[in-house]
C-alpha cells in the first residue's frame, strides 16, 4: 500500500434501521478501490439523517445512532458520526461531505511539520452510495447544479451495484455525471444481497423474524425499544420529505 492515497469513505442515509446489506457496501467499496492500485482505504463513515428528513416511519435518530453502533461496534475501520443526525435541519449532502472532510484535513494535519503544506499523500472522502443514488441525480430540482459538481467533481463516488439498478446507465444519462465519470467508480456485487430495510420494517411490524438479516444486537435494540410497529410506521405519513419540499421537486420517494 506504499504510496497510494488514504482514502474515507463516507456513507449517508436513513439507515432505519442498519442492514448486513448496509455494512457490505463498505466490504465490497474498500476491496475495490484497493484493487485500483490508487487508494488504501483508511476509514469509513456512516451518518445517519436527522430526523427532520421527514421520511414515513423514520424512527428517531438516537435509535438509528445507537443500532447503527452496535452493529458495527467489532469493525475495526468503520465508524459511526451523529453530527449530521444532531443537525437542526436536513442538511443536504455537500455540506456533510464539507464537514466530514475539514475533519480529516484537520485530523492528518496533526502529522504535517509546522507550516507545512499538504502533502501528495493528503487523504481524499469519496461518497459511497448504492445504485440508486445516482438515479436521484436524475430527479428534476432535487440537487444544485453546483453541488453534483462538488459531490462528484471534487470528492468523488463509489457506487455499488444494486439490483437490477445499471449504474453505468445512470452516468450515462447524465450530462453532470459523465463529465466527471473518472471520479466515479463503479462496484459489482457478484454475491447479491438484496435486503432492504423497508422490506426489514414491514416484517418487524407484522411480527415477523428478522433475524440474520441484521445484526442480533440490533434486533435485541429493536425489541427493547419497541421499534418498527404499525403505529411508528404512521409517523410523517403525508408528509413531503424534507429534501424535495427544500428544493421544490417533485414529490418522489427516495430509497433508504
Amino acid at each position: 500500500m506504499a504510496g497510494r492515497i488514504p482514502l474515507v469513505l463516507l456513507a449517508c442515509g436513513s439507515f432505519n434501521p442498519i442492514t448486513h446489506q448496509h455494512m457490505r457496501l463498505f466490504e465490497l467499496a474498500r476491496d475495490h478501490m484497493h484493487q485500483t492500485g490508487q487508494f488504501q482505504v483508511v476509514g469509513g463513515i456512516v451518518s445517519p439523517v436527522s430526523d427532520v428528513y421527514g421520511k414515513q416511519g423514520l424512527a428517531p435518530a438516537l435509535h438509528r445512532v445507537a443500532m447503527a453502533r452496535l452493529a458495527l461496534r467489532n469493525s475495526d475501520w468503520v465508524s459511526v458520526d451523529d453530527w449530521e443526525s444532531k443537525q437542526p435541519d436536513w442538511t443536504e449532502t455537500v455540506i456533510t461531505m464539507r464537514h466530514h472532510y475539514s475533519q480529516i484535513l484537520k485530523q492528518d494535519q496533526k502529522t504535517w511539520p509546522k507550516g507545512a503544506t499538504p502533502p501528495a499523500g493528503t487523504p481524499q472522502l469519496k461518497l459511497l452510495c448504492g445504485a440508486d443514488f445516482l438515479h436521484a441525480f436524475q430527479v428534476p430540482g432535487l440537487w444544485k447544479a453546483d453541488h453534483v459538481t462538488e459531490v462528484v467533481g471534487r470528492f468523488g463516488l463509489v457506487c455499488v451495484s444494486r439490483g437490477s439498478l445499471q449504474p453505468d446507465r445512470a452516468v450515462h444519462q447524465s450530462d453532470a455525471l459523465s463529465r466527471h465519470s473518472s471520479n466515479i467508480f463503479l462496484v459489482r456485487e457478484w454475491v447479491h444481497n438484496e435486503i432492504s430495510a423497508t422490506e426489514v420494517r414491514r416484517a418487524l411490524r407484522r411480527g415477523l423474524s428478522v433475524k440474520y438479516l441484521l445484526p442480533d444486537p440490533v434486533i435485541d435494540y429493536i425489541r427493547e425499544h419497541d421499534l418498527y410497529t404499525w403505529e411508528s410506521e404512521r409517523k410523517n405519513e403525508g408528509a413531503v420529505l424534507r429534501p424535495l419540499a427544500q428544493q421544490g421537486a417533485p414529490p418522489e420517494t427516495l430509497a433508504d
